[in-house]
C-alpha cells in the first residue's frame, strides 16, 4: 500500500492572521496540523515551530547514528518513538521560546501528527489538544482522537452530566497542548488502514464548524482529496468560518504488483511530483501555509467574541485548574 496526501489552510472569515500550521513530509510519509494560540500572533509562532521541528527530526534521525534526545521506550515501536519523540521535541522549543521570551509568553499549540507505514502497513497517530484524526472508510467516519478538552474531562470524571450542565460548560478551553510546560503527555495509537480508506487530520476550525457527518459526505462524494480539502473547506465556510481551518487528507491507495509487472520494486519520487498531489494547492515549505486561491473572505477581528459561560455547578476535575484558551 501507498499513502497520497493533500492538505490546505485557510484564514477563515473571523480572523486576521492564521494560526494553524501544516506539513506533508512525503518522504517519511509524515503528515502533521497544528494550530496555535497565544497573543499577537504568538499562535503562528507556536504552530510553526510544532511543524519544523517535527520535520527537522524525522530528517535528522534518518540516519541511525544520530542520538535522540529523549529516552528510546523498548515498549513502543520504533514508529511510535520516533512520531512520540518529534511531538516532544516540539515542546520543549515551544516551550523555551516562550519562557525566554515576553513577547511570546504562554504561546502554545494542539497538535496531531499521523506517520504511515507502507512496510507495516499501518497507521500511527500522536495527538495533543483538540486537533483531530477521523478515518473514513466503506462510507463510515470514524474519529480516533480524543479531544484534550474540558468538556472532555467533565464526562470522563462525571458522565452522568445531564444536557442542561453540558451546555453550561465553555467550549473552547484545552486541557492539553505543546509549550504549556516543559514536559507533556502525547497520546499515541495506531490503526491498521486498508486501501480505499481517507485519514482527515483537521484544526478545529473545521471540527467545530462541519459536523462529522458532512465530513464523511464531503469526502465520499469528492472526485480526489485535494477537491474534498477546498470543499471541507468552503463548507466550513459557509458556517461561519469563525476560526482557521487547516485539513489534511490521505488516501491509502493498494499499489500494483511491481514483480508481476517486471519493473523495480523501488520508487524514487521526485520532489513535489507524484501520482497524486503530495500537497495542495502549491509545494511550501514545512510551517508555510498556503492561502486558498480565489477566496476573498470578509474578515472580522482577529478576537472572535465567545459568549460567557454560566460557572457549571459540578466541581471541575483537579486537570481543568489554569488551563488554556483557545483564541
Amino acid at each position: 500500500m501507498r499513502a497520497i496526501a493533500a492538505g490546505l489552510s485557510d484564514v477563515g472569515l473571523q480572523r486576521e492572521h492564521n494560526e494553524d500550521s501544516f506539513v506533508v513530509l512525503k518522504e517519511y510519509d509524515l503528515y502533521v496540523v497544528a494550530d496555535g494560540m497565544g497573543g499577537h500572533r504568538a499562535g503562528d509562532v507556536a504552530s510553526k515551530i510544532a511543524t519544523e521541528t517535527i520535520s527537522e527530526f524525522f530528517r535528522t534521525t534518518a540516519n541511525d547514528d544520530v542520538t535522540w534526545p529523549f529516552h528510546f521506550d523498548t515498549n513502543l515501536s520504533e514508529e511510535e518513538n520516533r512520531l512520540l519523540t518529534g511531538i516532544r521535541v516540539a515542546n520543549r522549543q515551544i516551550f523555551e521560546r516562550s519562557t525566554r521570551s515576553r513577547e511570546y509568553h504562554g504561546m502554545g499549540t494542539t497538535v496531531v501528527g499521523a506517520m504511515f507505514s507502507p512496510k507495516k502497513r499501518r497507521m500511527y497517530i500522536g495527538h495533543v489538544g483538540d486537533s483531530r484524526c477521523y478515518r473514513v472508510r466503506d462510507g463510515v467516519i470514524a474519529l480516533l482522537t480524543r479531544d484534550h478538552s474540558l468538556i472532555n474531562d467533565y464526562l470522563l470524571a462525571m458522565p452522568d452530566l445531564t444536557e442542561e450542565q453540558k451546555s453550561e460548560l465553555p467550549k473552547n478551553v484545552i486541557t492539553r497542548a505543546l509549550g504549556m510546560q516543559d514536559q507533556v503527555v502525547v497520546d499515541l495509537q495506531h490503526d491498521d488502514p486498508k486501501p480505499g480508506d481517507v485519514y482527515v487530520l483537521c484544526s478545529d476550525g473545521l471540527s467545530g464548524m462541519v459536523t462529522d457527518e458532512d465530513i464523511q459526505k464531503i469526502v465520499g462524494a469528492s472526485a480526489d482529496i485535494r477537491e474534498a480539502c477546498r470543499k471541507l473547506i468552503q463548507r466550513a465556510n459557509e458556517r461561519g468560518g469563525e476560526d482557521n481551518i487547516t485539513a489534511i487528507l490521505i488516501k491509502i491507495e493498494e499499489t500494483p504488483d511491481a514483480e508481476a509487472l517486471g519493473v523495480a520494486s523501488t520508487q524514487v519520487p521526485i520532489k513535489g511530483v507524484t501520482p497524486e498531489p503530495d500537497i495542495a494547492e502549491e509545494p511550501t515549505m514545512p510551517g508555510v501555509i498556503p492561502e486558498t486561491k480565489g477566496a476573498t473572505p470578509a474578515k472580522a477581528s482577529s478576537e472572535a467574541a465567545a459568549p460567557t459561560a454560566a460557572t457549571p455547578s459540578p466541581t471541575p476535575p483537579a486537570t481543568a485548574a489554569n488551563e488554556p484558551k483557545k483564541d
